[in-house]
């Protein structure tokens, strides 16, 4: 049976990312029945729309959803990422951000800080509902010289402990290791709700060991010692930080893909490299991290054969040379 994905191109290279992706997934031989939006930053130019509850129910019947890139120049800051990506995650309880880190020569890309002969593999697991992203906050007596603006952090313990227990579960697929970055010393409220959520679950999954990272050190050893990692859990600011850091360390952000998820439910996979309209349509946007993302929907879909192949596939990136169609021809050759 075809799976039900909704395919959101979005803007600048989203959509040309998106449709190699496609091509790829059709070569492993996966169908998928796709219900494609006009959403991102031209569509709000062109009549205000950003996303609405209708299609957000609409959402709520499709096994999936995949993502290019939104974002345009001309559409004020934060509009569309707060407007579509956060509802989306928020109004569908993707509570979960999965990104995934590796590279050497049987990945998709070697790393541009440690050499191409580095291999390392790692997952951060985010909290992607809650924290600072969640909206608490607001101004007093603003454009005044006396301007107040808060933001809060909201960090529940179901919310905390969904995520922990996930990132557990993952560990016990892996090498049973996770590793809690916080700023427990500073943050004493959220931090403390976490670390005893967090230590509170560890009982439950004895085989896998744990340790504490404050976030400045995890960036210390992201550049420095990414090997240690295997499973990484954290909140939802301090996740957005470190994956971005992990693509850098790990081939570049153009190879990073990730999965928003909401177990069992409609969940939302897509790049995280950004709509770059300064390279839409040259043909040089490199598809690898939308193809990645859709071995990640695939994975969701429980098409896990289907899923390996094409990490396979994507192996040896010195080979998959050329432009954003030429690589996605590569790729789905090798299927």
């Amino acid at each position: 049976m075809a799976h039900q994905i909704g395919i959101v191109g979005g803007d600048g290279i989203g959509p040309e990312v998106i449709a190699q992706g496609l091509k790829v997934i059709d070569a492993a031989g996966v169908e998928l029945n796709a219900v494609h939006y006009d959403l991102g930053g031209n569509r709000y130019a062109r009549d205000g729309l950003v996303l609405t509850d209708e299609i957000v129910d609409e959402w709520r019947g499709l096994d999936a959803i995949y993502l290019g890139a939104v974002g345009t120049p001309d559409v004020p800051p934060g509009l569309i990422e707060r407007g579509l990506l956060l509802k989306m995650r928020f109004d569908l309880d993707l509570y979960i951000n999965l990104r995934p880190f590796s590279c050497g020569p049987d990945t998709a890309n070697s790393s541009t800080v440690f050499g191409p002969d580095a291999e390392f593999d790692f997952v951060v697991i985010r909290e992607n509902t809650e924290g600072a992203y969640a909206g608490e906050g607001g101004f007093l007596r603003k454009h005044t010289a006396h301007e107040i603006a808060t933001q809060g952090s909201v960090n529940t313990h179901i919310g905390v402990q969904r995520c922990v227990h996930f990132a557990f579960e993952l560990a016990m697929e892996r090498r049973k290791h996770v590793t809690l970055v916080h700023k427990t010393n500073v943050l004493n409220f959220a931090g403390d709700l976490w670390e005893r959520t967090f230590n509170t679950v560890a009982e439950e999954f004895p085989q896998v060991t744990t340790t504490y990272n404050h976030v400045d050190a995890a960036c210390i050893y992201f550049v420095d010692d990414p090997f240690r990692y295997d499973v990484i859990v954290t909140d939802n600011l301090f996740g957005d930080i470190l994956t971005d850091l992990g693509g850098a360390v790990s081939g570049g952000i153009g190879f990073a893909a990730s999965a928003n998820i909401h177990p069992g439910m409609v969940s939302m996979f897509e790049p995280v490299h950004g709509s770059a309209p300064d390279i839409a349509g040259s043909g040089k946007a490199n598809p690898t991290a939308a193809i990645l993302s859709g071995a990640l929907m695939l994975d969701h879909l429980g098409e896990h054969q289907a899923a390996e192949r094409i990490r396979a596939a994507c192996s040896n990136p010195e080979t998959l040379k050329g432009s954003t169609k030429e690589i996605g021809d590569m790729i789905a050759a090798r299927l």
